[in-house]
């Protein structure tokens, strides 16, 4: 092979992107350059996974569509990223940095310099990826030759191809349709919230599903078919009172992620991702089986800002309300007093974080806004009956 100045070429691609670069030498980084001053590389939430991509050229998307664009030739290995093409949410980037191990004191910091990474395409990125790997591996290549790789989730692994592909070559009769029915069924499950009852349907009942032809290539129609479906189950979601912001921001994203992919299969599995994805976010808001208006918009309020303290008159001046007012009239919806409701989401994101992270109690507390570990336990353990040590312990098996 050449001899080739890694470290010159590293950098020079992180002064052109504006995000952070890796060059890794047989499995251990030896060197890391960022224009952004980051506290902690932002990638240690998900090193494991990138370090197991072994192709020439690949790319990697996070669960909030954060990407990275990875190159390898012989022993080197060079990770460029995270970046996307809009913008993330602050919720999004407080959990980023829970999960990468920046302390609490220093998550404002990582969250302002996060802001600073420029935002690009994906397409943009693997050009860059594409004219390294051609440089190092005298191999050319395109994005339909690249393989997208994702974070295995334990809280959502697809269960089935949602949708039959239409051999190209076989059409179906004009009208032989059967989606009506099994698009209401979705989209009720997600509008209600209902991810446990969507997840039992898929396993047990939901039937093969033809949607007609929507295209003569056979990729083609799985990608139409997908994008129509993003499309409904954001407004589903968006009747079951999740924010329209948050919803038609999540359906670009997936959209973007679906022109991206390249098998039938990959993306049959995403939709069942995306429609439990939603159905999940819906499940967080909706409190009952018919929540008010407010109750919805004051758990809107809660979710965007989990990971604060929060306080009742924070909420009464985000709703225009008076404190009183908003007390009284929470109290009276939802029947529940609303600095209980509050603990409630908190700890129900606490049991969370506790079941599918390994995450420390400490962590996941200053990630939620408590003042001290100690009080977290003690909320804990009187509102759930166990302490989080002995929570994990007992749902282990779901982890």
């Amino acid at each position: 092979m050449k001899n080739f100045d890694f470290k010159y070429i590293c950098t020079s691609i992180g002064n052109l992107a504006g995000m952070p670069i890796r060059l890794y030498k047989n499995g251990r980084q030896v060197f890391y350059y960022s224009v952004v001053k980051l506290v902690k590389d932002p990638m240690a939430a998900y090193e494991d996974d990138i370090a197991a991509i072994d192709e020439n050229v690949g790319y990697f998307v996070t669960k909030h569509f954060n990407y990275y664009g990875i190159v390898n030739s012989g022993a080197y290995k060079i990770v460029i990223g995270p970046t996307r093409q809009t913008a993330n949410s602050e919720q999004e980037l407080k959990e980023l940095a829970f999960r990468a191990g920046v302390e609490p004191e220093d998550t404002d910091m990582f969250v302002a310099a996060m802001k600073m990474i420029i935002r690009m395409p994906l397409e943009s990125v693997m050009q860059m990826m594409y004219m390294i790997n051609y440089i190092l591996n005298d191999e050319k290549k395109n994005l339909e030759d690249v393989i997208l790789f994702e974070p295995g989730s334990t809280e959502a692994r697809a269960l089935m191809p949602a949708y039959d592909a239409v051999p190209q070559d076989e059409p179906r009769p004009e009208h032989e349709h059967n989606t009506l029915a099994i698009e209401e069924t979705i989209m009720n499950f997600i509008s209600q919230g209902k991810t446990q009852e969507f997840e039992n349907w898929v396993k047990e009942v939901m039937p093969s599903v033809n949607g007609g032809k929507l295209a003569r290539e056979q990729l083609r129609h799985v990608k139409n078919t997908a994008i129509v479906t993003i499309t409904l189950a954001a407004r589903a979601a968006i009747r079951g009172g999740m924010d329209v912001n948050d919803a038609l921001a999540l359906s670009d994203e997936y959209i973007q992620k679906c022109e991206l992919m390249n098998n039938p299969i990959m993306i049959s599995n995403m939709q069942y991702a995306m429609l439990r994805d939603y159905c999940g976010r819906v499940e967080k808001i909706r409190q009952g089986a018919n929540p008010s208006k407010l109750v919805i918009a004051v758990t809107n309020y809660i979710q965007h800002h989990i990971s604060e303290p929060i306080t009742t008159e924070q909420i009464a001046e985000h709703l225009f309300l008076s404190r009183t007012r908003l007390s009284a009239n929470f109290k009276e919806q939802a029947g529940v007093n609303l600095s209980q409701f509050i603990q409630q989401q908190k700890l129900d994101e606490a049991k969370r974080l506790l079941r599918y992270t390994d995450k420390s109690a400490v962590a996941i507390a200053a990630f939620l806004g408590y003042g001290s570990s100690a009080h977290f336990t003690t909320v804990f353990k009187k509102v759930v009956g166990c302490t989080p040590a002995v929570y994990r312990e007992r749902h282990s098996e779901n982890k």
